[in-house]
């Protein structure tokens, strides 16, 4: 009986897998690969945090980072800086904000810099370059 249900298991288990693979389109596999080429630094991006009643960016950063939200609602920013380190940041979104994140890749970057742009209308930047 053990047997029996062990080898009922596997075949709904390869059912499931089966029908999971056949389910994905293409896009759901472009949209996986972006977002490991992302994560592994691999794609130039901007990330623009807009106020909504004011309609003023207050922060911008571009350059080859992953983004992910954190419980708190943050974003968590990470940027590889140079081969092998890194700096974490993290962003506040609240009620009154929202953000954009573009692929902005196609032109060749340095793959360790990126810029921060704090209210960027008043110039305030800090930019990292090796």
């Amino acid at each position: 009986m053990e047997t029996i249900m062990k080898s009922i298991t596997a075949v709904l288990m390869t059912a499931f897998l089966m029908a999971g693979i056949a389910g994905c389109t293409e896009v759901d596999k472009v949209r996986h690969n972006l977002s490991d080429e992302a994560d592994n630094f691999n794609i130039q991006r901007r990330l623009t945090v807009i106020n909504n009643r004011t309609d003023t960016v207050v922060f911008e950063m571009e350059g080859t980072f992953a983004l992910d939200t954190s419980e708190r609602g943050e974003l968590e920013v990470t940027c590889e800086v140079a081969k092998g380190v890194y700096k974490r940041h993290f962003i506040h979104v609240s009620d009154e904000t929202i953000y954009v994140m573009e692929d902005i890749s196609g032109a060749n970057s340095d793959p360790y810099h990126y810029e921060l742009n704090f209210l960027p209308e008043w110039g305030v930047k800090v930019t990292h370059d090796d």
